[in-house]
């Protein structure tokens, strides 16, 4: 038994050990490439035995083959980048091969069994055949597949660079309309930066093929002369016996150097000239040149006749036409959609069917519906200018609330009207508007501005009086007093007000890790002083979605955070550490309301009302809540309605100021019915900002309510 189980080792031993060689050489790639590219220089300087310069040749004929299958099978020219490298590399090695292979042929007269059996058997031992093939040999790679390459290349080069400023607009059109990620368009902008690398290497490495073919051609008439001028004068030999020694392995010299020459310049023009396609060439060629049977067909008639015209070979003519419409009657009679119904009979759906239960699965956070009329307004090709503008809205959404919004998918809805838009959170639904594509609102901002020549309508916004007028009567309508917008402009300012109402909704708990990671990144000390100790991402998350939810900026993070650490060791409730965290920003927050004199004028609350709303307050499973009566409710909402106005009458933003301790209730009583109504607290007013107190809210029900 144990002597089985050893020959089952040794047996293992001897299978596994040429995979572990393989494995280790592969790890050593790149001192096998540097020791390489030394010897290919060693190779030019120090003379080579017959033997070796046989294995070497081979390889370079085996290393050719390499090159022309890989071209040959890539889908598209970046999965082989490395070729104008590899290109260089390859020529050096077949010079350095001509070299030695001359230095042998010169000095010895014999440079190996492969040179040997070129120059003999290939061309049957006759030196002008052997030159008429190796001439022809050259006119084809420099004449025809040369001179193709290098055109083709330096073509490729200069559009793929005049194109790369449409192709980053269009990577930014589609990451602002949601289409892809952040990390998508990163990799698809490396992409064109190698797709430029590449195709401006190839533009040099087809020179490198050129020079290749007019070395070939010297190297040989080279050899020619100098072996005729060593046979006669040095070693003595008759005119006739010299051409055999020595002209016969310089031609073989030049078939066997130039046949992988010829075969790398063909993998040359294959990669420069290859689309990208989903299949390597074979299948390529074989879909598009087979996909018209009829063409097939009428080349199978042609040919069958042509085999009827007395004096041409019938054989080879009805041969080949035969198979030919063999081949049209198949492709004809084979059903289109034969592969899609088999895929369908087996239950395995089609990349379209994964992809649109994908999409049906999918909540986007934010995103646009288009009618079909205003799909014009979202093709950055073609100029629609609301990708780029959704952008902005981005941009500004992000500098004034601190964080980054998610993409704004824009898609098409045939349900709708042609020009009609729908703006949906998190799926749902929550604006809608109507523009005119081909025209321009004009906002109605005087009430004493004259109306217009055009299509009344109803800014979707702000429900101002409008028209949509022709784009020549933009001056006469601003000329009026009129706000003229593009439509872009409309439905981007539709998104923007959203977001601004809903950005709390939008905040995300990946958005809040993300931003504390980043600001680890800087601020250690900060983050770990709260998180995982005295906070959770999530609790975090509620802090920052309380903040959005009333207007405040998230941009100093840093500050949020210290606070909430304080305010954290101070209590274990959520809501009064919030009320903490505002008062640390409470500089931040006077500054979105103060005027130019730092002046903020405000609301207050009698201390009747503030007493009222304090005794509402009861305990609850989850905290506190506060429950007044809701005929106070309504009294109290109905006058900050009136004093809001007020404060909007004489330009001020609306604020009402009222005790610490009852601010945050004040805020849950009227913030759904009043959601624009800044409620701010004494303590977080910083000292060197004045209060001006407009009106008193007193309640005058009070007292009925109370009874």
């Amino acid at each position: 038994m144990r002597q089985a189980n050893a020959e089952v080792y040794v047996t293992a031993g001897v299978v596994l050990m040429p995979q572990r060689i393989l494995e280790r050489i592969g790890q050593q790639t790149d001192l096998m490439m540097a020791v390489g590219i030394i010897g290919l220089i060693g190779m030019m300087l120090i003379p080579l035995p017959s033997v070796l310069l046989d294995i070497l040749l081979t390889m370079n004929l085996t290393l050719a083959l390499g090159i022309l299958l890989v071209s040959m099978y890539i889908t598209e020219p970046l999965e082989f980048s490395v070729f104008p490298s590899v290109l260089l590399v390859a020529t050096l090695y077949r010079l350095a091969l001509n070299i030695s292979s001359t230095r042998l042929i010169l000095l010895h007269a014999h440079a190996g069994k492969v040179i040997e059996a070129f120059g003999k058997f290939v061309v049957g031992g006759d030196l002008i055949v052997g030159l008429i093939i190796f001439l022809i040999l050259i006119v084809i790679q420099f004449v025809v597949i040369t001179n193709g390459s290098q055109r083709v290349a330096e073509v490729a080069a200069r559009f793929t660079l005049d194109e790369m400023p449409g192709k980053q607009m269009a990577i930014d059109a589609d990451l602002n309309a949601g289409l892809i990620t952040e990390q998508q368009a990163k990799q698809r902008r490396r992409r064109i930066e190698q797709e430029a690398d590449f195709y401006g290497a190839m533009d040099g490495a087809t020179k490198f093929v050129r020079g290749d073919a007019i070395a070939g051609l010297i190297i040989v008439a080279v050899n020619l002369i100098g072996g005729l001028i060593i046979g006669m004068l040095r070693m003595g030999l008759p005119v006739g016996e010299a051409v055999q020694r020595y002209c016969l392995l310089t031609v073989g010299d030049g078939l066997v150097s130039q046949l992988p020459a010829l075969l790398i310049s063909t993998a040359t023009g294959l990669v420069v000239t290859r689309a990208a396609s989903e299949t390597n060439l074979g299948r390529d060629v074989a879909s598009q040149m087979l996909t018209q049977p009829r063409a097939v067909l009428i080349a199978a008639g042609v040919v069958l006749a042509m085999g009827l015209v007395p004096g041409l070979p019938k054989f080879s003519f009805f041969l080949i036409g035969g198979l030919a419409g063999l081949v049209g009657y198949y492709l004809l009679r084979k059903p289109a959609a034969a592969h899609r119904g088999e895929e369908e009979e087996e239950g395995q759906p089609g990349p379209e069917a994964a992809e649109s239960f994908e999409e049906l699965i999918h909540t986007d956070r934010l995103g646009i519906e288009l009618g079909y009329g205003l799909l014009g307004l979202a093709d950055a090709a073609a100029g629609g200018k609301l990708p780029g503008v959704i952008k902005g809205v981005r941009r500004q959404a992000a500098e004034r609330w601190g964080l980054l919004l998610p993409p704004v998918r824009i898609r098409d809805n045939l349900k709708l009207p042609p020009n009609q838009y729908i703006i949906r959170l998190k799926g749902v639904q929550i604006g809608q508007g109507e523009v005119q594509p081909r025209r321009m609102m004009a906002m109605k901002t005087r009430a004493d501005a004259p109306p217009l020549e055009g299509l009344a309508a109803t800014d979707p916004v702000f429900g101002l009086e409008a028209w949509w007028i022709e784009p020549r009567m933009r001056a006469i309508a601003e000329a009026r007093g009129y706000t003229v917008v593009e439509p872009s402009t409309v439905i981007a300012t539709h998104l923007s007000e959203i977001i601004n109402a809903h950005t709390a909704e939008l905040l995300s708990r990946q958005d809040v890790h993300d931003l504390i990671e980043r600001l680890r990144d800087t601020e250690p000390a900060v983050v770990n002083d709260l998180i995982p100790d005295l906070a959770s991402v999530g609790e975090v998350q509620q802090v920052l979605r309380a903040l959005l939810a009333e207007r405040i900026p998230i941009k100093d993070l840093s500050s949020i955070l210290e606070a909430l650490a304080d305010g954290m060791r101070m209590t274990q409730q959520l809501d009064q550490a919030i009320e903490l965290v505002r008062m640390h920003l409470g500089r931040t927050i006077c500054g979105q309301y103060t005027d130019e004199e730092n002046t903020l004028h405000v609301l207050t609350l009698s201390p009747q009302v503030e007493e009222q709303i304090q005794s509402s307050v009861t305990e609850a499973a989850g905290g506190t809540i506060c429950a007044p009566p809701p005929e106070f409710v309504q009294e109290l909402v109905r006058q900050l309605h009136e004093g809001m106005q007020q404060l909007a009458a004489m330009g001020h933003e609306p604020v009402v100021l009222t005790a610490p301790q009852v601010r945050r209730y004040v805020r849950a009583l009227v913030g759904q019915e009043l959601p624009t109504l800044a409620v701010l607290s004494h303590a977080e007013i910083v000292a060197d900002v004045r209060v001006k107190n407009i009106a008193t809210i007193t309640v005058p029900a009070l007292q009925a309510v109370a009874a």
